[in-house]
Formats: C-alpha cells, sequence, structure tokens
C-alpha cells in the first residue's frame, strides 16, 4: 500500500498515534495513517481494502491495477479506476483476452487511465494467462488464495513498523505468476494485492476496521 502522510498533525496525541500507524478522523476512529485523512481514501480503507475476495474478475482487475500502480500513488490508480474498468471491459478476462492492437492504441490514447504502452499490453497478454489460470485450477481465487500466509508466519502485532513490503508468500506467489507467463507482478505488487484482497490483514492494531476484517476472514471460506 503506498501511504500518504497527514499534515498539520503537530499536537502529541496525533504524534504517538503515526508511530503506531494510525490516525484519528473527525468521527474520532482510529484508523490506518495511510489514508492521509482524504475522504475517498478513507472510504476505500474502511469498505474495501483488507475484505476477504473471491470473485475471479476481481481479482483479476485488482492485480492488473497495482501493476499500474508501480511507480504511481494506489490514490492515482483508485481515482482513475472507473476510466480503467472502461477501457478494460470491466476487467472481464475472456473478453480482454481478445484485445487486438487497435485495442492498444484505443488504451494508449485514453486520457482517463495511465497511458503506459507496456503495461496495457500486460494487461491484455495476463487475461490470457488467466484464462490458462482457471481453466487448470477451476479459478483464479483457488490458486491465489493457496498462497494465503499461515498464522504463525504473521507478526504477532502488527503496527506500523512491522508491515513488510513483501513476505516469502507474495515472492512464491509472483514467482509461480511470472512462470505462467504474467507480467507486472513482482513480489511488492503481488503483496500489495494480497493486503487488499483480504489474505492477509494488515489493518494496524488500534484501527477500527481491524477487528471486522479478523471476524470477515473467519467466517470466509476459503475457494479451492
Amino acid at each position: 500500500m503506498t501511504t500518504q502522510e497527514p499534515t498539520g498533525s503537530g499536537d502529541t496525541e496525533a504524534a504517538a498515534l503515526l508511530l503506531k500507524g494510525l490516525l484519528k478522523g473527525p468521527d474520532d476512529l482510529h484508523r490506518c495513517w495511510w489514508h492521509g485523512g482524504l475522504e475517498e481514501y478513507r472510504r476505500y480503507h474502511d469498505e474495501e481494502w483488507g475484505w476477504p475476495v473471491d470473485a475471479d474478475r476481481r481479482l483479476f482487475e485488482k492485480i492488473c491495477l497495482e501493476g499500474f500502480q508501480a511507480g504511481l500513488s494506489w490514490l492515482t490508480i483508485l481515482r482513475k479506476r472507473e476510466a480503467f474498468r472502461a477501457a478494460f471491459a470491466n476487467f472481464e478476462f475472456d473478453v480482454v483476452a481478445g484485445f487486438d492492437e487497435a485495442d492498444v492504441e484505443r488504451c494508449v490514447a485514453d486520457k482517463g487511465i495511465v497511458r503506459h504502452r507496456g503495461k496495457i499490453v500486460s494487461v491484455i497478454n495476463n487475461a490470457k494467462r488467466a484464462i490458462e489460470l482457471k481453466q487448470e485450477k477451476g479459478s483464479l481465487a483457488a490458486h491465489f488464495w493457496s498462497f494465503e500466509p499461515t498464522a504463525e508466519s504473521r507478526p504477532e502485532k502488527l503496527e506500523r513498523g512491522t508491515i513488510a513490503a513483501t513476505t516469502p508468500e507474495s515472492i512464491a506467489l509472483s514467482k509461480d505468476l511470472k512462470k505462467r507467463g504474467w507480467s507486472f507482478v513482482g513480489p511488492t505488487t503481488v503483496y500489495a494485492f494480497m493486503q487488499s484482497m483480504g489474505m492477509v490483514n494488515d489493518h494496524v492494531e488500534g484501527c477500527c476496521c481491524r477487528a471486522r476484517i479478523e471476524a470477515a476472514r473467519d467466517a470466509f471460506t476459503r475457494p479451492t
């Protein structure tokens, strides 16, 4: 998760919270610091980030958008997400796999998205690889969730300083996908994907969402 520091938090309480990775909102609730007090980012933090997902379309969308995010902030991608969905057939990978050079040029010319030719071509390539993976494993979800870390491998207390950029599991999934021909799926990108799709709960201790996410993960039936 690309972070955005809050501004104007000069008081002692705010500084102490920030060290733990928390930011107090106008509703007096504590949240992970990275939303930076921005309303649209706060909604994403509260309503999407970390909730477990098993829908193949959403998983494909997110891993592609994480690839676009490399070198940028997630907020930039979030603000362009609807334009990305329009450009890439709502990330229905069986449709995107059929995109041709005209579609590439259309996307390169689309000012609503990140116009990086290599990343655009990567989405089309990854759509083809996603079809192959689904044919082999039954679903993308079953394969991705098979890399979920064990509880024993997770930090005992999750604070700002204990959140990693990569993990052994994200490295393993990255290597697996690259062997299958996927692109823009480095271990940092893959771990951000795992965080957002609920394969780990990286809401820090004291965040108002942490317990809710953990309960959702406990109730979630892992795809097989």
